[in-house]
């Protein structure tokens, strides 16, 4: 869609930019990345009272032009640099009404830098509920830059906000807020001339931040370093003098145009509640309550739909394979493309689910809080007050808590929960842990009140928990980050969620898994099926002819299903998957693998579930994978050939479920460790620390118990 004026919406975190950039674009809106970054960029379109289009940037939220991440970063780059493919026509400043004093700093430097602007004051319902009166013309005339009073949440304000846009100058009119050239008069001459540049705030941003801006080539970089020496310039100090001479300018505005009526039994009714809710014991108490209703949410409200997308699928295969002729063609279609399909589907109502709870907490306000009262915490082992939710959403799936991570400023911390997360046991694990256990581990009771294998499974999830705690501290003094992990976090106001909002989380959360995840896990599950389907030469026919002979045709009759599944066996240990189980078996057999369990690991890297299924196949089961008991016994009489003991011994079992427990046995978590990160060495490397670690467990826990 082609626009005729760029919009980008400037900020600080809580304001309410995310939600005026859904008011203003609706679901006109794409989501992709920064330039060279892993950034999301969020580009939306809106329609103008004169009939124009603007194209709206919703840009990271930020405190200060002075970048404290990542994403804070993009904000000056994209504000500054002309050549930047998303240089704004215009920016609208989002300012929360009830909080103008620190909001204004971000005005104050972007107004500096001389681009048209307009104001949006949000949230003034909230500011008249706190008797708070701004005198919104004196405070237009005194900045000399349009003022809207709007309430993005309410939709109020949002028809005058798109005229101002409509009408805006094209030219900076904004009053200067200070004197920039007298806190380095000399430097910013000389950057401003050998530069080329023509504004003195933007020849300031460089003497503080050219050594990681983009657009400035390396001689200009090293000659403005030059230029800080010989000017014996401070970087700090600036920035110290700076802030300071901008909150006098702020104090006087402010002053001058706004007025509250306070009494001393005026306490906020936010500040009541955080009492409770940020308390050192009951607040932590809530928190982990909320946390198990949601996440008891998630696996109780998911099971339906995720059943009755499963069984469409299910009908899907099952309605192709009866009305599409029988060939290679339909089986690819039917057990590749659809199975592939399905297994990126079937996330669908756990990612709704959880990004509804993560939506509704964020628009409450009580994420802040949570953040607030685990960053401590969390600090210690390299994470983040706001890694706790990802983290524990890990119990549910490792895909949505990784789209979760988003919500981490600090790109370091980010990383290091996206690289820990899928250590986490997810549901996939349950069925592998559950036929393990049942094994090995006897049904009975201890002190009358703990099941044997109960605590055996509790103790897989624990230990998941402690791995992930422990690889996050080893990866904290391991992966470098030149920015600080600062921890600023403003606690707004207690609100109601914006449904409107919440829903649209919600759609745009799984339309972007389905896209982009989903383009990568059908790829796999194709390639799994084509391995596990073909063979060499016509080893395949071979086999079918090999049936065909008479001595099969009593057995045939007697239990035309049985012959069905030793032909479907001895062609999976025929095809690629089987000779690559067979090429594998010598590096597994350390770890008291055999190749059968070596298919069942190579097939499993579509999902850890399928483990079972394989299994099934492998030992020709009689009945549906799915029931267990099937599946329990045909592996627990499984012998081995060579000395006639059990397969599936305490050591072996044991063993599979440590190399479950650390392995990167899911497709689906590669794929959104690639979306999230847009570059594919964080998914190998992702892989290759989790099979070492898998490969390393498993085998000192098998020659401990064998």
């Amino acid at each position: 869609m082609k626009a005729d004026i760029r919009v980008a919406l400037v900020g600080n975190p809580n304001t309410g930019k995310s939600t005026l950039f859904n008011v203003l674009t609706g679901l006109n809106q794409k989501i992709g990345n920064f330039p060279g970054v892993t950034v999301d960029k969020k580009v939306g379109y809106s329609s103008l009272p004169d009939g124009r289009t603007a194209e709206i940037v919703d840009l990271p939220g930020t405190y200060s032009l002075y970048p404290k991440s990542r994403d804070e970063s993009i904000v000056f780059s994209v504000l500054a640099d002309k050549a930047n493919e998303l240089s704004p026509d215009l920016v609208v400043i989002i300012l929360d009404a009830t909080n103008l004093k620190r909001n204004l700093l971000l005005y104050t430097q972007v107004a500096d830098l001389k681009i048209p602007v307009i104001i949006a004051l949000n949230m003034m319902d909230m500011a008249k509920k706190a008797d708070i009166d701004i005198d919104v013309n004196g405070f237009a005339e005194k900045l000399g830059v349009p003022v809207v009073p709007i309430s993005a949440r309410k939709n109020e304000g949002i028809v005058q906000l798109k005229q101002a846009i409509a009408f805006a100058n094209k030219v900076a009119l904004q009053q200067d807020s200070i004197d920039i050239e007298s806190i380095a008069p000399q430097l910013i001459g000389r950057i401003r001339q050998d530069i080329h540049i023509d504004n003195d705030y933007f020849a300031l941003q460089l003497a503080h931040q050219h050594e990681t801006l983009t657009f400035l080539s390396k001689e200009q970089s090293d000659h403005i370093e030059e230029l800080e020496k010989e000017y014996s310039f401070h970087s700090q100090k600036a920035q110290g003098a700076e802030t300071i001479a901008r909150y006098n300018f702020i104090n006087d505005l402010l002053y001058d145009t706004v007025t509250q009526k306070i009494t001393a039994e005026d306490e906020t009714l936010s500040n009541r509640i955080d009492k409770v809710l940020t308390h050192k014991v009951f607040g932590f108490i809530i928190f982990f309550a909320i946390l198990m209703f949601i996440f008891q949410s998630i696996f109780a409200w998911s099971k339906y739909p995720m059943e009755l997308i499963s069984d469409g699928f299910t009908w899907t295969q099952t309605a192709l394979h009866h009305y599409l002729p029988v060939g290679p063609l339909t089986n690819l279609l039917s057990d590749g493309i659809v199975a592939g399909l399905s297994g990126v589907m079937v996330f669908i109502p756990q990612i709704t689910i959880l990004f509804a709870f993560i939506s509704i907490l964020e628009d409450t306000g009580y994420m802040s809080r949570v953040t607030f009262m685990m960053d401590k915490i969390m600090r210690k082992v390299g994470l983040n007050g706001k890694s706790v939710v990802p983290l524990i959403g890990g119990f549910a799936c490792a895909v949505p808590s990784i789209m979760s991570t988003r919500t981490i400023e600090n790109w370091k911390d980010r990383m290091i929960t996206i690289m820990v997360t899928p250590l986490v046991t997810c549901s996939a694990r349950l069925p592998v842990y559950t036929l393990l256990i049942s094994l090995v581990v006897p049904n009975k009771n201890v002190w009358w009140i703990f099941n044997m294998q109960g605590l055996a499974l509790t103790a897989m999830y624990l230990f998941s928990l402690v791995s992930a705690v422990v690889v996050a501290w080893v990866m904290k003094h391991v992966l470098r980050a030149r920015e600080r992990g600062y921890f600023i976090m403003e606690l707004p106001v207690y609100r109601m969620p914006r449904w409107k909002n919440v829903a649209h989380t919600m759609y745009d959360r799984a339309k972007t898994f389905v896209i982009q995840a989903g383009k990568v896990i059908i790829a796999v599950s194709v390639i799994l099926w084509v391995l596990a389907s073909f063979g060499p030469g016509r080893q395949m026919d071979n086999i079918e002819q090999k049936y065909k002979q008479p001595q099969f045709a009593a057995l045939k009759k007697a239990a035309p299903d049985s012959v069905q599944r030793m032909i479907a066996s001895e062609k999976l240990e025929n095809s690629y998957a089987g000779m690559l189980g067979h090429v594998i078996e010598p590096v597994i057999k350390p770890l008291g693998f055999d190749w059968k369990i070596g298919i069942a690991l190579i097939t499993s890297f579509a999902a850890r579930e399928v483990f079972v299924g394989t299994m099934a196949t492998m030992y020709s089961v009689n009945g549906d994978a799915e029931k267990m008991e099937s599946v329990q016994q045909k592996m627990g009489n499984a012998r081995n050939p060579q000395t006639g003991e059990p397969v599936f011994t305490l050591a072996v079992a044991m063993s599979l479920m440590m190399f479950y427990a650390f392995a990167m046995q899911c497709a689906s978590t590669v794929a959104v460790v690639y979306r999230e990160t847009k570059n594919w060495r964080w998914p190998v490397a992702q892989f290759a620390y989790m099979t070492v670690l898998a490969y390393l467990a498993s085998f000192i826990t098998y020659h401990i118990l064998k």
